[in-house]
């Protein structure tokens, strides 16, 4: 994301930026770390967005005397049946950057609901301004289920339900997705060839997509990239807390070989098999709007 903030507009400090599906905030400190000059949250739900608009307010005052804070606009709204032009306080608002994480395989529920996600997430961009997000890969969870005894398949961690095996509609493929027994709802596969096509039609080219896994291991080589995934508590210490010996042949085993021969090497950032599992079904992706 940071790097992308750096590719928009080298050199200057306004940074305009949409987050469709803000949630209750948790992307502020990073378009913080990012200087921008202003953000723009929209979500369908009520709650998380009055939670995201308090978190701001939080780290406004908290950065009252040295005015490091960009400013902010909160929308409730769906926006895949809802369009953002009529909402934005300034009429033909434009962005450098439009993010879009894990809520995009929602619209896919019908092909209008897909075109009005798209059109609010593009049409507001500048040239040169970049469309970014995560979504579950059509392609691995298909794979997944086809090769399952059942309907499902999944982990302690997370499970993946479908309906029916055999068929795939383009839009309207209903799974049902549960995370720990905190997150429980219906999803919608998103074929990104399609998606890709779709974006094209509003003008945008595609930067790159890559599996979650690739993304990741490219980029935590970074020093800077792992220190923060630490701070943010994305990653587990390994060896931290105390683990069963079963625990650790099962879930770390990867941990273990990586530190293998230096005992010394400091603890690594790691996630569980499961929770490795439960990440590999996603897609990292980003567009480009043509000048």
């Amino acid at each position: 994301m940071r790097e992308t903030l750096q590719r928009v507009r080298p050199g200057t400090r306004d940074v305009r930026v949409l987050d469709l599906g803000c949630g209750k905030g948790g992307d502020l400190l990073k378009w913080k770390k990012g200087r921008i000059t202003h953000l723009v949250c929209a979500d369908i739900a009520s709650v998380s967005v009055e939670q995201c608009q308090s978190r701001y307010k939080d780290m406004t005052r908290r950065d009252s005397r040295n005015d490091q804070t960009f400013s902010a606009q909160f929308i409730t709204a769906d926006c895949s049946k809802e369009l953002l032009s009529e909402q934005l306080k300034e009429p033909g608002e434009q962005f450098d950057v439009c993010s879009s994480q894990f809520v995009i395989h929602y619209s896919f529920e019908s092909q209008t609901q897909a075109e009005t996600m798209l059109k609010n997430a593009c049409d507001h961009l500048k040239p040169g301004g970049f469309f970014i997000g995560t979504t579950p890969d059509a392609y691995e969870l298909v794979k997944r289920v086809e090769a399952s005894d059942s309907l499902k398949f999944g982990n302690e961690v997370f499970q993946v339900t479908f309906d029916q095996k055999g068929a795939y509609p383009l839009f309207g493929c209903q799974y049902h997705f549960s995370l720990e027994g905190v997150v429980n709802v219906p999803e919608f596969l998103v074929y990104f060839p399609l998606l890709e096509e779709m974006a094209r039609g509003y003008g945008m080219e595609l930067v790159f997509v890559k599996r979650f896994q690739e993304f990741f291991e490219k980029h935590v080589k970074k020093e800077e990239h792992r220190s923060l995934l630490m701070r943010m508590m994305a990653l587990e210490r390994f060896p931290g807390e105390e683990k069963s010996a079963e625990e650790r042949s099962e879930q770390y085993a990867h941990a273990e070989e990586h530190r293998k021969g230096d005992a010394d090497r400091p603890p690594l950032g790691t996630l569980s098999r499961s929770e490795w599992e439960a990440a590999s079904i996603y897609l990292v992706f980003a567009f480009r709007k043509k000048s």
